[in-house]
């Protein structure tokens, strides 16, 4: 567990049910004793594994007490306030919002959609004057980890610009000075990691869910505030950067405002849907322009990680462009502060394995031909193969394949029934066998034999119809019974001692058979009379024992008591007669 990572493991509530890994789309989650740990390398910050974790095993980086301190520290902090707000608190009005803002301290709240602004300029500026080509959005940081680690081959495609969350605080200091501190509060994950790797423009990151947590713990409703006059946003409203929260916003306003209409401009959401986008891109970039906005998370921000409100994306649009508007003719064409970006972000090299390594992989799961290659995905992986590899390079252990688990479960059971000395059956509700070994039908007697010998373990059979016992166990099934010992007499003269038991109330009753007229049977059987009858004899000894020792104790006391009487009754007579 790595707190200094924005996302990381409860190890201890982890359940090793695997869906982290099954819903990763860069499966960058490591599997050790069980435990799904996330590397940070391969990571890229979407915080899907933290949507889906079942237990909440996945955390996000709480960074409130840092922002308290800032607070307390810094007389001048903004918050720059994600545009997916008025999704995030429908029926919420914005200057409620900033009253809220302020009794926590800070000195005002700014729209990060004028960031939004600035990068759009820009953008369409740069796809004006563009080369034949492909353009892919900055805007969003997990698609800059996700191009930049896993599209090698596309990283010069993506626009040098920064963040319009960065631009935002960029733009906030330039106005207020570079003593003001800028706390951004949004539903993204991966802004966290931006703001711990530009910290001398963003200060802190806090998540919507953070930010409500801060308000509870103050005593702050919001719906009870009042605002005031000064409650407004700082400098100003954005106008179409409002847009930016939602699949295609950054294109809206590109278009309307720069007549950009000599580029292709695309908008795709979702981490599953942007590598389809990005696929044999080379066969048509080199005839044609294209800018491609990208956002990860589906149906854009209004539905990060960190959304309290999931769903409804339709009524999230509507709310987004209900509170936008377009820019007047005086919007500017190009940026007003330098916002180009370099990033330092490594590719992630795909594994390289010698085939007969991952053959050998295979075997060890039981996979010995293609066929045997179910490809499952139960393990969190999309083919067997693909679990091969992740096991080679240390991301998977060998217990994540249900399927060899189950069958390895399956051989364990039969080796030790097939070994027993007894005969073991195991009978379901219709009272017909599902399981046994040789030595049951061996006690049973020959006929018995020859039909295992036939349909093995005696499956089908009729209970019944091979041994007295049809009525012993449906007194089980029945459940006028847990448990069952009994000697029961077979046909041929002999005696099996029975021991029923429920495996599956009123689905399958277990049964262990012995033949007690064996001798060896009958020696443990005469052994184990004779250690229960010292066991009876020892408890009566020890129970005669108390009962004497209680008598003498009682004795003891009434003859102390008639000893002392009597010597009483003795110094007060001479104490009359002197």
């Amino acid at each position: 567990m790595d707190l200094l990572e924005p996302v990381y493991t409860k190890v201890a509530e982890c359940q090793d049910c695997y869906k982290c890994l099954r819903q990763c789309e860069v499966k960058a989650i490591k599997i050790r004793d069980s435990h799904a740990r996330i590397m940070p390398e391969l990571c890229i910050l979407c915080g899907n594994c933290v949507r889906v974790c079942p237990v909440g095993a996945k955390r996000v980086r709480d960074d409130i007490e840092r922002a308290k301190l800032l607070v307390a520290r810094n007389k001048k902090v903004i918050v720059s306030l994600a545009p997916s707000y008025i999704s995030e608190f429908g029926g919420v009005g914005a200057e409620s919002l900033i009253a809220a803002f302020k009794q926590l301290g800070f000195l005002g709240v700014s729209e990060t959609a004028l960031g939004a602004e600035e990068v759009s300029a820009n953008a369409a500026e740069a796809v004006r004057v563009a080369d034949k080509g492909v353009m892919i959005s900055s805007a969003c940081p997990t698609v800059v980890e996700l191009v930049k680690k896993y599209y090698a081959e596309l990283s010069p495609d993506v626009t040098d610009m920064l963040s319009p969350a960065l631009v935002h605080c960029k733009m906030l200091r330039e106005i207020y000075g570079p003593d003001t501190a800028v706390v951004f509060v949004g539903p993204c994950i991966a802004k966290k990691a931006e703001s711990d790797l530009n910290g001398n423009l963003m200060d802190v990151a806090l998540t919507f869910e953070e930010i409500r947590r801060w308000w509870d713990s103050e005593g702050i409703e919001i719906d009870a505030l009042r605002p005031c006059e000064s409650d407004r946003f700082i400098p100003k409203r954005a106008k179409e950067g409002a847009l930016y929260p939602m699949d295609g916003g950054m294109i809206a306003g590109m278009q309307e405002n720069c007549r950009v209409d000599d580029a292709g401009l695309m908008a795709f959401s979702g981490i599953s849907n942007i590598g389809d986008a990005l696929k044999n891109l080379d066969a048509i970039a080199s005839g044609r322009s294209l800018f491609l906005e990208l956002l990860a998370c589906e149906g854009g921000c209004i539905n990060g990680p960190a959304s309290e409100v999931t769903g409804a994306t339709v009524v999230k649009r509507c709310r987004v462009l209900d509170n936008a508007s377009l820019p007047d003719s005086s919007w500017p064409a190009k940026a007003k502060v330098d916002i180009s970006a370099k990033w330092h972000i490594e590719a992630v090299n795909d594994s390289s394995h010698d085939p007969a390594d991952v053959t050998a992989v295979l075997h060890k799961v039981g996979k010995y031909a293609v066929e045997d290659e179910l490809n499952c995905g139960s393990c969190g992986y999309d083919s067997c193969r693909a679990f091969a590899i992740a096991m080679l390079d240390d991301k998977a252990e060998v217990d994540m394949c249900v399927g060899y688990m189950r069958k390895l479960a399956a051989k364990k059971a039969d080796a030790v029934i097939s070994a027993m000395p007894s005969g073991v059956v195991i009978v379901d509700d219709n009272l017909r066998v599902v399981e046994s070994n040789r030595r049951f039908a061996e006690i049973i007697g020959s006929d018995a034999v020859s039909i295992y010998e036939v349909c093995p373990e005696l499956k089908g059979a009729a209970i019944g119809k091979i041994v007295p016992l049809q009525g012993l166990f449906e007194r089980i099934l029945n459940g006028d019974a847990d448990q069952i010992e009994k000697d029961v007499k077979l046909k041929d003269g002999r005696f099996v001692h029975v021991s029923l038991f429920t495996i599956e109330a009123s689905r399958l009753v277990g049964g262990i058979i012995q033949d007690i007229t064996e001798p060896a049977i009958q020696k443990e059987r005469i052994v184990n009379k004779a250690r229960e009858v010292m066991t009876k004899n020892l408890e009566t000894v020890q129970k005669i024992a108390f009962l004497l020792g209680e008598n003498a104790s009682d004795s003891e006391v009434i003859l102390k008591s008639i000893v002392n009487s009597f010597s009483t009754d003795s110094i007060e007579s001479e104490a009359r007669d002197a």
